[in-house]
């Protein structure tokens, strides 16, 4: 089974794994579609490959995402990828801040999972991918909104899995750990603004979640991506599969 030619839809498309799930994909041979809310970030994705094109979008929106879907039509693999952390101790975590974590990181990737699987209807092949974390399978300090909306997209994946399991469409979750992104990269700041740690210092302590002592590469969770939609796949379902040196 070759991917080549298949639709493809990745949310957050315009930085970080998206970016690289992007072009991953679309050296494949897929046709990519990658859509965000910040088109300049897009079109410079967008760019890198013929076979890529940005479409502008709010996950969070219905409306929006309607009109993404309505715009590129049916897909083949639809990746809901899109997220943002905050970070902040429980008793300084406002409502605001829990309603945006949830937002982007849960409700976004329900309305994404739904509309694909509409647009799948009547296909006998399909892959539906959540870009969740380890946040999602155990608990990390500071970014407790963030962390209940992951661990709510696995309980989503596993529960849409379910539900699909005789048509042959497959849901799973990819669970990355610390990755070397844009996302950690904002950690590392906050890190070094609150507690005057240097910045190599900073990134260690955040490696060190990792028993490998490393970041994941955006490249590793591409690749679980691509194994997802290839050969010999079609039993992985409702799966969350962590990429993180053994950290889960």
């Amino acid at each position: 089974m070759s991917i080549s030619g298949k639709k493809v839809l990745i949310t957050g498309g315009g930085t970080g794994v998206g970016a690289d799930m992007a072009l991953a994909f679309a050296e494949k041979g897929a046709n990519v579609f990658i859509s965000g809310r910040t088109k300049a970030s897009l079109h410079k994705v967008a760019a890198k490959h013929k076979s890529i094109q940005a479409v502008v979008a709010d996950v969070t929106d219905e409306n929006s995402v309607k009109a993404l879907f309505d715009q590129i039509g049916p897909m083949d693999i639809v990746v809901a990828n899109a997220g943002a952390a905050e970070s902040a101790p429980i008793v300084k975590t406002d409502l605001d801040s829990w309603n945006r974590m949830i937002a982007v990181n849960l409700t976004g990737v329900f309305l994404t999972l739904k509309e694909g699987l509409v647009r799948m209807q009547g296909k006998d092949w399909g892959r539906l991918i959540s870009v969740a974390s380890t946040a999602g399978l155990k608990g990390y300090a500071y970014v407790a909104p963030y962390t209940a909306a992951k661990h709510g997209v696995v309980g989503l994946t596993k529960s849409v899995a379910l539900e699909v399991a005789k048509k042959g469409i497959t849901v799973n979750a990819i669970c990355p750990g610390f990755l070397n992104t844009e996302m950690t990269d904002r950690s590392v700041e906050t890190i070094v603004e609150k507690t005057g740690m240097k910045e190599d210092d900073a990134r260690a302590t955040i490696a060190k979640n990792n028993p490998q002592g490393r970041l994941i590469e955006p490249s590793e969770v591409s690749a679980t991506a691509l194994w997802l939609c290839g050969e010999g796949s079609d039993g992985i379902n409702g799966q969350a599969i962590s990429i993180s040196g053994g950290e889960i």
